[in-house]
């Protein structure tokens, strides 16, 4: 007995320990990149337009840019993602060769790096669907829908984070009691109306959840978005989803990598890296606050 108790003391303290210092770690990062930026973080930096190369202005188009590429990419990934998983936890056999195939593939896709996902968008989205898309749609011969744009960058995007948003959706619609669906089939109701009334209520948090891992996940990645739509210097916002675009990370990693003076612009990468981690944590809250008021209305 006095064992167990050990045991389970030391288990609790262990956890601890790791989660503080994941916590001090986190801490450390965001001091460390404020610190480094403070002196570039004013309003003129977040909302004007960026002057002489991004060595000057501010870094408003690349907020705008990284918002919309993070909010199309949401509205895209997370129903496929969500209905995929119904379809796998709710209606396909364990053993058909289908749904084997299916799992194959999101295994799959989660392990392939982001960089393959870029060239996938630029070889499918610009060079076929778009380039098929201006051939049929329009006669002046100019580059309409088959060039690098906000849609083909965000849908690469949403490949790449799909497989996320399915294995949370997915466990979550595990954790729903099968006596729910016993009882909703037992009132007379079909199994569509089953899930659509009982399990995916009660699997919401779980959606929500599923949509902040893609959120976290796609304002960061830089690499799919190289060949298919992201621009370095662009002093203006994108109007349609045709344009192109500025984004933070990319914007991060070219001042980063390709500036002629790195120590010059060294506070301005530690600002923009800190309004990304912001706008990240900011839309990821805005979700978190959603799943909250989704899980109060059920328990209600």
């Amino acid at each position: 007995m006095m064992n167990n108790k050990l045991l389970g003391k030391s288990i609790v303290i262990i956890s601890a320990l790791a989660a503080l210092i994941i916590i001090s770690a986190l801490v450390y990062i965001l001091l460390d990149i404020y610190i480094g930026g403070k002196n570039y973080l004013t309003w003129e930096f977040l909302t004007s337009n960026p002057k002489e190369g991004m060595t000057a202005g501010g870094i408003f188009p690349a907020i705008v840019g990284t918002v919309l590429l993070v909010l199309i990419m949401s509205i895209a990934c997370v129903p496929i993602g969500t209905i995929t998983a119904i379809y796998l936890s709710e209606y396909a056999s364990k053993t058909s060769i289908f749904t084997k195939m299916i799992r194959f593939a999101v295994n799959t896709l989660s392990g392939v790096p982001a960089i393959v996902f870029g060239l996938f968008g630029l070889g499918f989205f610009i060079q076929f669907i778009g380039a098929g898309m201006d051939k049929a749609m329009y006669s002046d011969g100019r580059l309409h829908w088959g060039q690098p744009n906000l849609l083909w960058a965000s849908l690469t995007m949403a490949f790449l984070t799909v497989p996320v948003v399915i294995v949370s959706v997915e466990e979550a619609l595990r954790t729903v009691p099968d006596e729910l669906r016993a009882g909703g089939l037992a009132l007379g109701a079909t199994k569509w109306q089953t899930i659509r009334k009982i399990v995916v209520p009660n699997s919401l948090s779980g959606i929500m959840t599923g949509a902040i891992l893609a959120i976290g996940r796609g304002a960061g990645e830089v690499a799919p978005i190289l060949f298919t739509g992201v621009a370095y210097f662009l002093p203006q916002l994108p109007h349609k989803l045709t344009d192109q675009f500025m984004n933070l990370g990319y914007h991060i990693y070219v001042m980063a990598t390709q500036s002629t003076d790195v120590e010059a612009t060294k506070g301005i990468q530690y600002a923009t890296a800190f309004i990304l981690l912001i706008l990240t944590f900011s839309l990821s809250f805005v979700a978190i606050i959603i799943r909250y008021r989704f899980r109060k209305k059920i328990k209600a």
